[in-house]
């Protein structure tokens, strides 16, 4: 595995959610002092730790349910808006694009450098690469 990592790299897939829509300083600070606790809690390994750590991660939730509700009751009245209307349809249209599956096939080229289009076509050029090699 460590030598087909070597010749071919490695990537990383896509991230799920490109645009955190209902982010603001409040919500990212509430997130830095989870992320603190969880460490505090981490090395220390001790039940006071642990209870502060999940205080701030219940206090998160409630910070970023809180920024969603506002945002959403935001964007709920600027719908009469014909300019956020826009708005509200780019993100929708994003959130479809981004849940939609890939499909189609691999393009073959036959001996000509043309694009094989029939089925049987690609089959014998499959067929004629695999005797080549």
């Amino acid at each position: 595995m460590e030598t087909a990592q070597d010749i071919c790299g490695m990537i990383k897939g896509q991230r799920r959610h490109k645009e955190t829509w209902c982010w603001n300083e409040e919500v990212a600070e509430a997130g830095r002092e989870k992320k603190i606790k969880y460490g505090k809690w981490k090395k220390e390994n001790t039940k006071e730790a642990r209870m502060e750590y999940k205080k701030s991660r219940k206090n998160a939730k409630r910070v970023i349910s809180s920024a969603k509700e506002k945002k959403q009751k935001e964007c709920a009245n600027d719908l009469n808006d014909s300019v956020c209307q826009n708005e509200i349809f780019r993100m929708a249209k994003q959130m479809v694009k981004e849940r939609q599956d890939i499909t189609g096939l691999n393009c073959i080229k036959g001996a000509s450098g043309k694009v094989i289009v029939h089925e049987k076509g690609s089959k014998t050029r499959g067929r004629s690469t695999w005797r080549n090699s």
